[in-house]
This record gives structure tokens, C-alpha cells and sequence, in this order.
């Protein structure tokens, strides 16, 4: 209900109230037959205004709802700027100049602009991940909640406190080919130690290390 809504409700409220004070101050009146019309228009205002009352307290109710939920809402925002804040110390911007790393590179004819256009999508597909898992369950969707029970099942005692994915996220949150190449620039990540692998129950999870 909006705003306008609800000052229309009181108003509406405040004008049948009204008309009940007047009519209940013919009340020593009410035994003369001609007045009993009075008093049954009397009883269903009464009537009206108890019904309106009761949706001023469930409006008032949703709202305070409405209140709570935005609360939680700012409280999520807090905890996902931490974690972003957290990947941007912990994913760099561009690989070090690794003597092996650099004949991965050769060998595979990479470049570190690929290397680092690939860390980019897989910080973007960190933070997807992480943003659904810290959203409060009450404002997703049906997508965001068959996500979040899927990270949730994907979990294991060697990723706990553990930031990672698997190559559903990749797909799901980034544009990137799961292929040879992708592969490859997985494996030199993971030689610069900037990732690990836990497999597991025939899936293999990409750690931030």
C-alpha cells in the first residue's frame, strides 16, 4: 500500500469516527421510534470503522516488515563491500613476472592481457556467487534461491571460510568459454598459487588462494 494510500485510510477513519461522535450525542433519544434508524446507521459505522482499523494495523504491520527488511537489505550491502574489498587484496591485478609462469605463456601463446581479462571474469563470478550467498533469503527469487542451494550443496569442510567456484558459476556469471584455453590459464593461476583445486564428489572447485 502506498503512502498516499495509507493517508487516505486514516482520513477516511477520522471522518467515519466523526460522524459516530455526532450521531452518539442523540443517544437519550434513542427509545423514540423515529430515531431508531439513526441508532442501526450508528451500529454499522461502527461496523465499518472496526474493519478499517483492522487494516490500518496490518498496513502498519507490513511496514514495519517493509523496515526490517531494508535494515537486513543494508546490513547484506556492508558484509558484500567487505568481501569485494577482500578480493580486490586478494586477486591481483596482473600476474608477477614468473620465470615459469612465462614459459606457460610461450608455450601457450597467452598473453598477460588475456590472463588478465580471465581474472577479471572470475572476480566477477566470485562476487555474483558471494553476493546471492549473503542476500537475505525472504528477497530472492525463484532463480537466486536454486543458486543459492546449489553454493550451499557445493560446499565442503575444505572450502569452509573458503572463497571459490566451479564452472557452473563460470558460466553462469561471466561470458568466458569453458574450454583447452580456459584450462590452461586456470593451471597457470593455480602454478602461481592464486588458486587451488578440492575435488570432490565428481566436481572440482577453484579456490581463491
Amino acid at each position: 500500500m502506498a503512502s498516499s494510500d495509507l493517508e487516505q485510510l486514516c482520513s477516511h477513519v477520522n471522518e467515519k469516527i466523526g460522524n459516530i461522535k455526532k450521531t452518539l450525542s442523540l443517544r437519550n433519544c434513542g427509545q423514540e421510534p423515529t430515531l431508531k434508524t439513526v441508532l442501526n446507521k450508528i451500529g454499522d459505522e461502527i461496523i465499518v470503522v472496526n474493519e478499517l482499523l483492522n487494516k490500518l494495523e496490518l498496513e502498519i504491520q507490513y511496514q514495519e516488515q517493509t523496515n526490517n527488511s531494508l535494515k537486513e537489505l543494508c546490513e547484506s550491502l556492508e558484509e558484500d563491500y567487505k568481501d569485494v574489498e577482500h578480493l580486490k587484496e586478494n586477486i591481483p591485478s596482473h600476474l608477477p613476472q614468473v620465470t615459469v609462469a612465462q614459459s606457460w605463456y610461450m608455450k601457450s601463446r597467452l598473453t598477460y592481457g588475456q590472463i588478465n581479462d580471465v581474472i577479471k571474469e572470475i572476480n566477477k563470478a566470485v562476487i555474483s556467487k558471494y553476493k546471492i550467498l549473503h542476500q537475505p533469503k525472504k528477497s530472492m527469487n525463484s532463480v537466486a534461491r536454486n543458486l543459492y542451494h546449489r553454493f550451499i550443496d557445493e560446499e565442503t569442510k575444505d572450502t569452509k571460510g573458503c572463497y571459490f567456484i566451479v564452472e557452473a558459476d563460470i558460466k553462469e556469471f561471466t561470458t568466458l568459454k569453458v574450454d583447452k584455453k580456459f584450462h590452461v590459464l586456470l593451471n597457470i593461476l593455480r602454478h602461481c598459487r592464486r588458486l587451488s583445486e578440492v575435488r570432490g564428489g565428481g566436481l572440482t572447485r577453484y579456490v581463491i588462494t
